[in-house]
């Protein structure tokens, strides 16, 4: 996968986890988790376009690491809506699984830039 796939897919994953939030319920603690869902699935998307311009090495791992960090929240917040029945747990698996796939891709390829 190509960096203008991952950026497609980040940007993806933005989008669907966004149209997830905006279907949640009017109350205190889904309010709460719409907030935190949009800020750290659409940070995956924009702070992972930092990361394909980043301009050193350590850069790039500075870079990919907040994009990581971003993902494994994102993908909390998701299990959380699972365990909490906030949603019919069909709808926010999907995301949570890409969730999880993306931070793989980011903790490979910061391994891989530490390596070289």
């Amino acid at each position: 996968m190509d960096k203008n796939d991952l950026k497609l897919r980040t940007k993806n994953f933005a989008h669907d986890c966004v149209k997830l939030a905006l279907t949640l319920p009017n109350n205190y603690l889904a309010n709460h988790i719409k907030g935190q869902l949009i800020r750290c699935s659409t940070s995956v998307a924009s702070n992972y376009r930092a990361v394909c311009l980043a301009q050193s090495k350590a850069a790039f791992i500075s870079k990919i690491s907040i994009v990581l960090e971003e993902a494994d929240e994102s993908e909390f917040w998701l299990e959380f809506i699972i365990d909490e029945n906030i949603v019919v747990k069909g709808i926010a698996l999907p995301l949570k699984n890409e969730a999880h796939e993306l931070a793989s891709i980011f903790i490979a390829s910061r391994i891989t830039a530490k390596r070289d």
